[in-house]
């Protein structure tokens, strides 16, 4: 094997990856989310664009991996001190329009880590819309024996969790890896870079 290709044959991931700049979701009505994330998680919007569209050719399916005729308006926002939040609201002639299940292909949920998962619960409790999914579990062995979790659902229906891991888990006994865990609650504006 030549020196480059011993080279590459050793990398692996993404040459330059620093960070996961954002998640993003595609919600029912944009207005209703980003006043969701704002008021009710305590997200910093930053921007709004759109129409995003292509009225006229097929850039919207050879970019976006979507009917050409699709538009969508976005939102970006601040969650904390390390996650960035994009929102879409697309039209679209084939969209459908039902949220998976966390078992469905294309099933996800968003974590929010907490200081304290009941204090959470209570206070989404008295948020209109919001279906908290039970009550909080605390995990009693295993590689993350102490966490304490819930999950719960937006009015739309996205569904999303609350999570406190304290420091020491199991797991950290058995490989250097750790998992990022903040400190502190968040404040979208100081700091922020």
């Amino acid at each position: 094997m030549t020196p480059h290709l011993a080279t590459e044959a050793r990398q692996r991931g993404i040459p330059g990856a620093t960070a996961v700049h954002h998640v993003a979701y595609t919600v029912p009505d944009l207005d209703q989310a980003v006043a969701f994330f704002t008021e009710v998680i305590g997200a910093e919007l930053v921007y709004t664009q759109g129409p995003v569209q292509d009225g006229e050719g097929d850039w919207m399916t050879r970019k976006l991996g979507v009917a050409a005729e699709a538009s969508a308006q976005v939102a970006m926002l601040r969650l904390g001190p390390v996650t960035n939040l994009e929102l879409f609201e697309y039209t679209a002639p084939d969209q459908r329009r039902h949220m998976p299940r966390n078992s469905d292909w294309g099933g996800h949920h968003l974590a929010i880590h907490v200081t304290d998962v009941d204090a959470a619960v209570a206070y989404l409790r008295t948020q209109p819309g919001v279906r908290v999914l039970g009550e909080p579990e605390t995990i009693t062995e295993g590689p993350i024996a102490g966490d304490r979790w819930v999950y719960f659902v937006t009015p739309w229906g996205m569904q999303m969790e609350l999570i406190h891991l304290p420091a020491g888990m199991p797991y950290e006994q058995q490989t250097p890896a750790r998992l990022y865990l903040p400190e502190q609650p968040w404040s979208n504006r100081e700091g922020a870079r």
